[in-house]
């Protein structure tokens, strides 16, 4: 609890600042934005900031919050009224204003000639729209011209006619009360007690609330879902974690709004502060989320959890939190009223540029990511790409690197790994068992009979030969050697033990030629010697070759 207290006091204590430089600032009228004009000389400017609707508005709010009558009512159009109505209108109005406007002068439109948005009114702008017992009353900006003075925006004659009504509807007596008048009649730093008191008291009040509500809900939650769930470590952390508060803290405060007779300038802040807030909570609940995404496809692929499968997660998990980052800052900046175009405009030309610069750099990233997610290659697999071979020591987002039967290091850049022919020989599921025995030309056709039968005979009662694979045939007359084509496939774990089958079926493969009375032949050349009486005996001469 001292904790939550010092937390709250902090953000009380920052938040007067911020409140108090918002008073200060809301008193001196706003800067009006040049517009181009086509002639040589721009046209005068308003000296009260009447030029734009937005500035009309401001204009009016500020002066009449200074309690300065005299020039508040020049923001009327009050032709046909006393001097002492329109002071008495534009306290009234301001009053009506100060109460029931929507917190959303940002978005009041900032142009000379207005939005124009009904083209049967050009020169008049809808700031709001009130409500009252007797249905809706729109506050209206008129656009006028007097005499040879530029056009100036001011409140139009019907929505003066409508104030008197909506100021006894709104103020109900209650204004009259001491304890009231204390509150929005004294100021200090130029900021009213009411609008102090609601910083310091009510946004620490709220989050003592949520994080009050936090404690009780998460001991209740958990033992329900010790009771009925099967899997309770989903509920180990807070029921309400802090992005959650402060959505409950925005709608707390939005509703206070709409159900407290909050001064504007109080409702403009506290309106900044709950759309921050409801901006920062659903970003941080979108990280959030994201970060619960990465733990689940890490769990669910277990097999896959290399470094560079964990490294590309992390990765597209990071771009999709700058995303969301980036929306926020939109968001926010959209809520204050600023157009990101010409941001986002420069934003994209510089990010050409960058992708062009790191166009290599790219492409292996994205070729690694690709190796990746695909799982062409794997840590440890023996493969061949062209005239390397050796095992997968690293896959990297940049770069994979290959141990050599050498056992020297190859760093092969992923993009060339992509777009290469790859034989991954450890993959293997069978061995290919492929030899050719040659027997002597002398071997007659019983022997070579009994050779091809027992070979046949020998793959076929092996435990390690895939039956379905074994054929043995006598495939040729070879110019050294009769030639019979043995191909069968092994079952194997791995290299090395279809190297020891492999030695020994070629063992049992010379016993049975040596068994049939034939032998294995040589490249050689046999020379036959005619007018002799043991012609018939070939003399056998090495060959030359």
């Amino acid at each position: 609890m001292r904790r939550l207290l010092r937390r709250a006091s902090l953000i009380g204590a920052s938040l007067v600042v911020v409140l108090w430089t918002a008073g200060v600032r809301a008193q001196i009228p706003p800067a009006q934005t040049p517009t181009a004009a086509p002639e040589a000389t721009p046209a005068p400017k308003d000296a009260l900031g009447r030029d734009t609707p937005r500035g009309t508005v401001l204009g009016f709010l500020n002066t009449a919050r200074r309690g300065d009558d005299s020039i508040a009512r020049q923001y009327l159009d009050s032709r046909n009224t006393t001097d002492a109505s329109a002071a008495t209108l534009s306290h009234q109005l301001f009053v009506v204003l100060d109460a029931r406007l929507r917190a959303s002068l940002n978005q009041l439109n900032d142009l000379p000639e207005g939005s124009r948005s009904n083209p049967l009114k050009p020169d008049q702008e809808v700031v709001d729209l009130i409500d009252s017992s007797t249905g809706n009353v729109e506050i209206v900006v008129e656009r006028v011209t007097r005499a040879n003075n530029p056009p100036v925006w001011l409140f139009s004659q019907a929505t003066l006619r409508a104030v008197p009504a909506l100021y006894e509807e709104i103020t109900l007596g209650w204004r009259d009360r001491p304890f009231i008048r204390f509150l929005t009649g004294t100021r200090i730093g130029g900021v009213r007690m009411f609008e102090w008191v609601a910083v310091l008291l009510g946004l620490p009040f709220f989050y003592l609330l949520t994080a009050l509500l936090n404690k009780i809900l998460t001991p209740l939650i958990r033992l329900l879902a010790r009771r009925f769930a099967k899997k309770s470590q989903m509920f180990d952390g807070a029921v309400l974690p802090t992005p959650v508060r402060l959505l409950i803290l925005a709608f707390g405060i939005r509703w206070s709004m709409s159900s407290l007779p909050i001064p504007l300038l109080a409702r403009q802040f506290w309106s900044n502060l709950a759309g921050v807030f409801t901006v920062v909570g659903v970003v941080w609940l979108l990280m959030l989320f994201t970060a619960e995404i990465e733990r689940g496809v890490l769990r669910r692929y277990p097999r896959s959890g290399t470094a560079a499968f964990t490294t590309l997660v992390r990765l597209l998990r990071r771009m999709v939190d700058i995303l969301v980052i980036f929306a926020g800052v939109l968001a926010v900046v959209r809520h204050f009223g600023i157009d990101p175009t010409p941001a986002l405009a420069g934003l994209g030309v510089g990010g050409i540029a960058v992708a062009l610069a790191a166009q290599k750099t790219l492409e292996n990233i994205i070729a690694g990511g690709s190796l990746i997610v695909d799982q062409a290659v794997r840590l440890g697999d023996f493969l061949k790409m062209g005239d390397i071979q050796g095992t997968v020591d690293h896959i990297g987002l940049r770069s994979t690197r290959i141990r050599t039967l050498d056992r020297t290091i190859v760093t092969v850049p992923n993009s060339q790994l992509a777009s290469t022919s790859l034989e991954t020989l450890s993959v293997r599921d069978k061995f290919w068992f492929h030899p050719v025995v040659s027997v002597r030309h002398e071997t007659t056709s019983r022997q070579l009979r009994e050779v091809v039968d027992g070979i046949r005979h020998l793959l076929e009662q092996h435990p390690s030969i895939d039956q379905e694979s074994v054929r043995v045939r006598f495939i040729g007359l070879g110019d050294f050697s009769l030639n019979i084509d043995v191909f069968a496939y092994v079952r194997a774990a791995d290299w090395n033990a279809f190297l020891e089958i492999q030695e020994q079926l070629l063992f049992n493969v010379t016993e049975i030629v040596e068994a049939a009375g034939t032998q294995i032949a040589f490249r050689g050349q046999t020379i036959y010697l005619a007018n002799q009486p043991d012609a018939d005996e070939p003399v056998q001469a090495p060959s030359a070759r």
